[in-house]
This record gives C-alpha cells, sequence and structure tokens, in this order.
C-alpha cells in the first residue's frame, strides 16, 4: 500500500483542504503516515499570508525531500498558486498544483511517475469562476467540523495577497453544503464551523441566495445538528437579515468574529477596508441589542504603514469601548507584492512591538472581563481534548457556544458530547468549570470513527 504524508501550514480553509485531499488519496488506495516518517509521496500544503509563510513553506519542503529523496513532493496552496516557478526552483520537488484543481493531483503524481519530469499543474486563479468541490466526509479532530462554504474574495485590502492566491468571490452550492454539513451530523460532529476565505461574504455571486439564508436553510433543514458556527464575518456582511436570522435560531451560536483591523478611520482607508468606525459601531450595537451577551472576538493589525500614536490610541480605545471578547493581535508584517508593502512611513518594529504588547494587554483584561459574566452559569460545552498542560488530571478542554475555553473533569467518552457545566472559576484563558449532566442523546456511547 502505497503512504502518503501531510503538512499544512497556515489558516483553517488549508487545513479543511488537506482532509479533502487526503480522501482523494485514500480513495485511491494510499495509507497515511505522519510526515516525520518516510512516505512515497509527501504533500505540503502552503501559506503565502506573509513573507515567513513563504519561508516557513520552503523549510517544510526541504524537510520533506531530506525525510525520502526517492518520494514524490506535491507541493500545493496558496504559496503554490502566486510563485509555482520558486517552488519548482528547489530540488526535489515534483509536482505543483494551486488552490485549484487538487482532484488532479493523483494524475500528476501518476504522469511524474511515468515521465520523471517535474509538473507545474498550477493555472491562472484569476479566471475561476465556479466553486471547486472538494468532498470532507470527517475529520481527523472529531470534535468540530469545519465546512467550506465558499472560496475567494473580491476586497484587494493593499496589506492582503490572498486574492492573488485564492481568486475572486465563488460560493458553493447550497445544496451541496446542507448535504455535506448532514453528512457531518451523521458522522457524530454536533458543532460545524462555516468557512471560507471571506465567509461572510458567501452569496454575494448568488442570485437570491445569500448568508442569512443558508443560516436558515442549515437550522431548518440538517437534522440532529447542535450548533452552526460562523469561523469570520466582516461588518460590511452583517445585514439586518443575518442579524435577525441569529437573533432567532436556537443553534447559530452566539459568537461571532469580526475583523477590525484598525479603529481608526485614517488607517481603515489606507488598508483600503469596506466599512468606517461609524458603520462598524452601528453594527456591533445592533447586534448587541438583538443578542445580549454575544462574544464578539476580532483581528487587529498593529503598526500599519504610517500608523501614528493618534491612530493607535483610537484603535484601542475603539476596543475598550467595544468590549470584544478576545482579539487576535497581528504586528503589521510587509508582504511583498502587495501596496502596503511599498507605502511609505513603515512602522519601527519596537514601536510596533509596544502596540502590540498594550492591546494584548487590554485584550486579556477584556477576556476575563467577559468571562466573569458567566461564573455561577450553567454552560454547555463540547469537550475536545484533554488538558495539555496537565494530561493526568483528568480535566478536558470544551468550548461553550459563546466561545469561553472551559476545562471540566470529564471522561473519553464525553469527547464530542454536549455537557452542561457550571462555571465554578471563571478566568482567561481557562475557565474551571464542574460537571452537571449529559444532555440525553441516543448516540452518547457510539464513538465518532
Amino acid at each position: 500500500m502505497p503512504s502518503v504524508a501531510f503538512h499544512t501550514l497556515g489558516c483553517k480553509v488549508n487545513h479543511y483542504e488537506t482532509e479533502a485531499i487526503w480522501k482523494l488519496f485514500s480513495d485511491n488506495g494510499y495509507e497515511r503516515t505522519e510526515f516525520e516518517k518516510r512516505a512515497d509521496v509527501y504533500v505540503i500544503n502552503t501559506c503565502t499570508v506573509t513573507n515567513t509563510g513563504d519561508k516557513k513553506s520552503r523549510q517544510v519542503i526541504r524537510r520533506a525531500v531530506r525525510s525520502n529523496p526517492d518520494a514524490v513532493i506535491c507541493v500545493t496552496g496558496c504559496y503554490a498558486q502566486t510563485s509555482p516557478a520558486e517552488i519548482l526552483a528547489i530540488p526535489g520537488v515534483d509536482v505543483v498544483v494551486g488552490t485549484q484543481d487538487r482532484v488532479k493531483m493523483l494524475d500528476y503524481i501518476e504522469q511524474y511517475k511515468q515521465e520523471r519530469q517535474p509538473i507545474n499543474g498550477v493555472g491562472n486563479i484569476m479566471k475561476t469562476r465556479v466553486y471547486e468541490e472538494l468532498e470532507v466526509p470527517s475529520f481527523t479532530d472529531r470534535t468540530r467540523a469545519s465546512l467550506k462554504i465558499q472560496e475567494g474574495c473580491n476586497n484587494f485590502c493593499t496589506f492582503c495577497i490572498i486574492p492573488w492566491a485564492r481568486g475572486l468571490m465563488r460560493s458553493r452550492d447550497p445544496k451541496e453544503v446542507i448535504r455535506q454539513a448532514q453528512q457531518l451530523v451523521d458522522a457524530g460532529y454536533k458543532e460545524i464551523v462555516l468557512t471560507g476565505i471571506h465567509t461572510g461574504g458567501y452569496g454575494e455571486d448568488m442570485k437570491d441566495y445569500n448568508l442569512a439564508k443558508l443560516l436558515d436553510d442549515l437550522d431548518k433543514q440538517v437534522k440532529g445538528l447542535k450548533r452552526i458556527r460562523i469561523s469570520s464575518i466582516e461588518a460590511s456582511q452583517i445585514t439586518d437579515e443575518v442579524i435577525e436570522v441569529l437573533g432567532r435560531s436556537d443553534k447559530v451560536v452566539r459568537h461571532l468574529h469580526v475583523p477590525l483591523q484598525s479603529g481608526s478611520n485614517s488607517v481603515l482607508k489606507r488598508m483600503r477596508r469596506k466599512y468606517t468606525m461609524e458603520h462598524f459601531q452601528e453594527r456591533l450595537d445592533s447586534l448587541r441589542k438583538a443578542l445580549p451577551g454575544l462574544a464578539i472576538t476580532s483581528d487587529v493589525i498593529v503598526g500599519f504603514p504610517g500608523e501614528t500614536e493618534e491612530e493607535f490610541q483610537e484603535t484601542f480605545d475603539f476596543i475598550k469601548h467595544n468590549r470584544f471578547s478576545e482579539l487576535h493581535v497581528f504586528p503589521y508584517s510587509k508582504r511583498t507584492g502587495t501596496p502596503a508593502a511599498r507605502m511609505e512611513d513603515q512602522v519601527d518594529e519596537s514601536v510596533k512591538n509596544e502596540r502590540v504588547h498594550r492591546l494584548i494587554e487590554l485584550s486579556d483584561q477584556l477576556a476575563k472581563e467577559y468571562a466573569s459574566q458567566y461564573e455561577g452559569e450553567v454552560l454547555e460545552i463540547i469537550p475536545e481534548e484533554l488538558f495539555k498542560d496537565d494530561p493526568k488530571s483528568g480535566l478536558y478542554v470544551g468550548y461553550t457556544d459563546n466561545y469561553l475555553k472551559v476545562k471540566v473533569p470529564a471522561t473519553e467518552d464525553m469527547v464530542g458530547q454536549i455537557v452542561k457545566v457550571k462555571i465554578k472559576k471563571a478566568g482567561y484563558p481557562f475557565n474551571e468549570g464542574e460537571f452537571v449532566r449529559v444532555l440525553a442523546d441516543k448516540n452518547m456511547n457510539e464513538k465518532i470513527s
């Protein structure tokens, strides 16, 4: 039996697609092995969101070549899409496929074995208008299933290379989304995370269908689904219709990830973001009115070219005022090929670091404040894995619907099940919980394969 090993860099979408590519290999009689072990084929799914992403991808490719010089080395993903020639120049790389035509990968591998000539299977992503269907019936991780609903982005923010790596916005057929969701629930998953490159833009390329309708259809049509989470949604995509669905659905969770990037209008303009702070504020107010207790997490880029102390302070104050429940803070990093990398007034690294620390401190404080509202409350969590810091403790870690991370004494058979816990001690990054009772569930004792 031929063996294949995978290494995935970058975002959730890449991890999702690696699972889809593994399914193609598995259907063709391959067995999966660890990346550190000797394999017949190595697939490296690359990231190009920063220059560091490129560098890490190159390091991993070289590691695979060293592991087994006779193996077929196949490189895919965003870096493969934007720089195929750069990748083919690495000695030992045999097949390069970008962010489309992944279904051809096995044919390319067979072709390579026959001809022993490197293959460049990367096409012009900007001409692609159809969503590439990739089947993922189950995941190696057995608690939360991702479901990719769209591909590409039309935004062209000045700091971002992704439209060039992923192409323009295209949505997945809703029937396929619902069919795949049902398949995942039937495989034992209670929570589905809707994911994509620009997830909230789902349906923008369709007539008479949009994200709100998809959420509604998933809620009504998928039997046995307990939780729907949206991996990320832009403020401009939080329509009144989306808010209405969130308000009435008992499956769409009380948590949204809404990327802010900056809390200053002048910086947003330089970033070419599609909203003003006033609009963002108005959307947050409408959300909170409709959904009291909603957890809102966000991404922020600190030290964007030209960011002054005043502009940074505007961001800081906006975040503090709106009490985000957690932030992902990134120092701005130059991405070759983007307009922002060519901008004057790049901010000094030491200034960036100091600002990053100030925001992380604020984020930690806000996260603790958000969690403290739930001390003594009973919430539902889905235990995911043993508490890594102390595996012998018998504690398992899982998330509530509003994205609080809870550690609770549990047993292996509760993993992937919905469990009621009381928050004994609120904190960040972990809350301490105690087990209340298991919800009646006929699948309780069936292991998720």
